[in-house]
């Protein structure tokens, strides 16, 4: 009898709490919503706190403002997130709408609430890069056109441990199989590898980057070639992404050991033989890309030059080449004569680069190398620097590109 009423108590407790709520939504004011993409293009952000005495919204959609950092003893400066003030409409209603229609693409946002950083508490959709949580605004009608679910036929997605002989640990892939795979087992596809930045994991490209949409969208429409997509975990030293290690609750940090000092590229053609042992692949170089951004653009320089039969198509986002001391490893060293082997083969070489980059100066610079010796390559030149913007726009673009 007790226990029957116990559990009265809690179904009368859980019937209370979901009236409330239901009443709360009838007939209580409008729930507030943010962010607000407009009919004219324009996109309202609303926070609401009555204790707040100052509230802005900084992010990559306002125009940005220069910052300076130091890099291996030299000052350069970087496009940094622009800063807007909200405005108390009403108490503790805080507004703010853009005097500007904001462009389709898919942008990072946090408010700053008396000079604390918090993410929207409006909006659900959340992403991490590193150890930062920002909150996400979609607009379409553009380029984000792809970064969008669509009604067409969807890839599967799946997180796969294999053994690192290199390393004496089991590490994790995230690996993306284009919609069809498991319905046509006598199909054979190829596989490009794709390669995060400084700081990331084998889910950076899936969660900010949007890469499984771009394949699902690039296939479906007949712009790219059905593909498998590879994603790497490039801080070797880890087995997989903070909270799906053995690690437990580490902060994420960008100052990883043996992430640019050549244990990751000596050790890829184990990822390369796993793959092609695992899944229907194609296992020649003609059908086979490697990409990547920053740190993963530097990666795939190497790469591709230290395995020159492995790889047709190569593509460098942002690379962060320059950086590479020959002294550390025989990885980084006999560049040139490498990239001789390499570009005799006459693989598909992409270069892109957004010009207020602060690696575009570098980037220019590898380019004059590669010209002095009279290596092909595209180059794609953007406008902003290094964000998750433009490198998002050069996966979209180097993907049609692949398996002609």
């Amino acid at each position: 009898m007790k226990r029957l009423l116990a559990i009265s108590v809690v179904i009368l407790t859980l019937g209370l709490g979901t009236a409330a709520a239901q009443q709360a939504l009838q007939w209580g004011a409008a729930p507030l919503q943010s962010p607000q993409v407009n009919e004219d293009g324009t996109v309202t952000f609303r926070y609401s706190n009555p204790k707040a005495i100052k509230v802005q919204v900084t992010g990559d959609f306002l125009p940005t403002q220069k910052l300076e950092f130091e890099m291996n003893g030299q000052k350069m400066t970087y496009d940094a997130p622009g800063t807007a003030d909200l405005k108390e409409t009403k108490p503790g209603v805080w507004e703010y709408t853009t005097p500007f229609k904001v462009p389709s693409e898919m942008y990072n946002y946090t408010f700053v609430v008396d000079g604390t950083s918090q993410i929207d508490p409006l909006n659900m959709w959340v992403n991490r890069d590193v150890a930062s949580l920002s909150s996400v605004l979609l607009v379409g009608g553009g380029v984000a056109d792809d970064y969008f679910i669509h009604a067409v036929p969807h890839g599967t997605v799946s997180k796969v441990w294999y053994h690192s002989v290199a390393e004496g640990i089991d590490r994790r892939l995230t690996v993306y199989t284009p919609a069809g795979y498991e319905t046509s087992p006598k199909v054979k596809y190829p596989v490009v590898y794709i390669l995060h930045g400084i700081g990331g994991d084998e889910d950076a490209w899936v969660t900010q980057g949007r890469a499984t949409q771009i394949l699902d969208n690039l296939i479906a429409s007949g712009k790219a070639k059905p593909m498998i997509a590879v994603f790497t975990n490039g801080n070797i030293s880890q087995e997989a992404a903070p909270l799906e290690n053995s690690m437990g609750y580490n902060v994420p940090t960008m100052s990883l050991p043996k992430t640019m000092e050549g244990s990751f590229e000596s050790a890829f053609p184990e990822i390369v033989s796993f793959i092609d042992s695992r899944y229907r692949t194609v296992a020649k170089p003609a059908s086979r890309a490697i990409c990547g951004l920053s740190m993963g653009g530097f990666h795939s320089l190497y790469i591709s030059a230290n395995y020159p039969d492995m790889f047709s198509y190569v593509g460098l986002f942002s690379a962060a080449v320059g950086v590479s001391d020959a002294s550390v490893s025989p990885i980084y060293q006999d560049r040139g004569a490498k990239l001789s082997k390499l570009f005799s083969r006459k693989p598909m070489y992409f270069i892109a680069c957004g010009n207020t980059d602060f690696l575009f100066q570098a980037n220019k610079d590898y380019m004059a190398e590669l010209d002095k010796a009279g290596y092909p390559y595209e180059f794609m030149e953007t406008d902003g620097g290094h964000i998750w913007r433009n490198w998002r726009k050069y996966l979209d673009a180097f993907l049609p590109k692949l398996f002609k």
